[in-house]
C-alpha cells in the first residue's frame, strides 16, 4: 500500500523547536501538493500547512504563521515541516498528506481533497 511516513516528532519545551520529515518509500513526491494536518486530543484533524509540488506555493493557517516553514526536497522524495516557537497548544499528533496535483502546482490546506495520509508523529510541547 503506497503510504507516507512522518518523523521527527518528540517532546520538546515551550520555545524550542522541532523538525518533522514526510517521506514516501514507494511513489514519487514531485507531483504531488504535500499537506500538513494535527489533531491535538478530542478535537478534530486541523490543516497546518501545504506546499505545492515545485515548492513555490507555500500556505499557513494563521496560528502558525511566523513559527512554522513548510519546505520540499524533491532529490531526497522528503518534505519538512520545520516547528519553531512551539506553544503547549501546538502539541498534537502530527500527519503528512499527498495530493496529485502536478500543475498548476499550487495547495489548498482541506482535509478532504488529500488521498494519502501517513500514520503520524506525536509533537508534544511541555515544561
Amino acid at each position: 500500500q503506497l503510504q507516507l511516513v512522518e518523523s521527527g516528532g518528540g517532546l520538546v519545551q515551550p520555545g524550542g523547536s522541532l523538525r518533522l520529515s514526510c517521506t514516501a518509500s514507494e511513489f514519487i513526491l514531485d507531483n504531488y501538493a504535500i499537506g500538513w494536518f494535527r489533531q491535538a486530543p478530542g478535537k478534530e484533524r486541523e490543516g497546518v500547512s501545504c506546499i505545492g509540488s515545485s515548492g513555490a506555493i507555500r500556505k499557513y493557517v494563521d496560528s502558525v504563521k511566523g513559527r512554522f516553514t513548510i519546505s520540499r526536497d524533491n532529490a531526497n522524495n522528503t518534505v519538512y515541516l520545520q516547528l519553531d516557537s512551539l506553544k503547549p497548544e501546538d502539541t498534537a499528533v502530527y500527519y503528512c498528506a499527498a495530493r496529485w496535483n502536478p500543475a498548476p502546482p499550487i495547495c489548498v490546506i482541506v482535509r478532504s481533497l488529500y488521498e494519502r495520509w501517513g500514520q503520524g508523529t506525536q509533537v508534544t510541547v511541555s515544561s
